[in-house]
This record gives C-alpha cells, structure tokens and sequence, in this order.
C-alpha cells in the first residue's frame, strides 16, 4: 500500500505460452486466443509464427497448428494458468483423451524465473525441453530466454531436444 492506501500494482512478470489446435478452424482458434490474452492479461505481446506439427502420443489424428506468445503479466502464475484454462473453455476444447484432438491447448511454459510444483500447475512446464513444436517457435523469438530450472537458452535446448517429431513453419 502506499501512504494514500492505493494499492501499488504488481510488477510484470514476463511469460512464455505455448498454443495449439488441431480441429478447425486452427489458424482462427490460435488467433482469437491470443487476441484475448493480450486484451485480458498479456501485455506487450510477442508471437511466433505458425508451425504445423505432427501430434505427439496418439498420431492417428490431423497435423496440429502451434505457436508460442511470450509477453508480461500483473498476473499470478496460478491466476494466469487459471485465465489460459476458461480461455480454452470458452472458445470450446472438448475434454478427451489424453494426446487426443484438441479445439485449442495453451500451456503455461515460462512464467519469469519461478519454479512451481503444484498438484494443479508446474512452472516451467515438465515436458517443454522435450517438444520441438514448444522449443522451434521460442527460439524463434527468444532464442535467449532462459529456463529457470535447466539453465539454458530456448536456443540451447532446441539444439539438445532429442524430438524428431515434424515440425514445418507455415
């Protein structure tokens, strides 16, 4: 608080998500989220481009649609995470199967240098350093942003990612 009793607005922290669809419209449903974020949550917002990818875990299903937007947030990394999982609610992802089909995914990857382990979120992410279609389009815009827990570069960690998975930028 400050001597008026204002509160002093929470310093941004930046973030890194990652976002996918493969149901169509994907480009559309990729767009209006990150549309909605920055309205909402994220400010001064960074995209990458659009990599079509091959699904990861159960194959026998269509190409996904993948990007990452890196930005700040006021936000908590738990309130953020809550906000990315009502975004892909209102814009209609069905629960499935694990792997299965997806109308829009967006994963908390990176929220500045905090490492959280909850029972409903883990910070950074525990399968990112391992998905090329997460590493491809960060080292993309920020080949030098580092992960807290390894040590490394978006760069670095695409160099080492054992993934071979297809990933195409479209």
């Amino acid at each position: 608080m400050t001597s008026h009793g204002f509160s002093t607005p929470a310093p941004d922290t930046w973030v890194l998500l990652s976002l996918g669809s493969n149901i169509e419209p994907r480009q559309q449903r990729l767009q209006d989220a990150v549309n909605i974020l920055a309205s909402r949550v994220l400010n001064h917002a960074v995209c990458s481009a659009f990599y079509e990818t091959d699904p990861v875990g159960y194959t026998d299903q269509a190409p996904f649609l993948n990007m990452v937007v890196m930005g700040s947030t006021e936000q908590s990394a738990v309130d953020l995470h809550r906000v990315c999982k009502g975004l892909e609610a209102e814009l209609g992802r069905q629960h499935r199967e694990r792997w299965r089909e997806r109308e829009i995914d967006i994963d908390v990857i990176l929220f500045g240098d905090e490492i959280l382990h909850s029972d409903n979120l883990t910070i950074p992410h525990p399968e990112f350093h391992n998905r090329r279609f997460v590493l491809q389009p960060a080292a993309e815009i920020g080949p030098s942003l580092v992960c807290p827990q390894s040590g490394c570069t978006m760069a670095e960690l695409l160099t080492i990612c054992t993934d071979q998975s297809g990933v195409r930028r479209v």
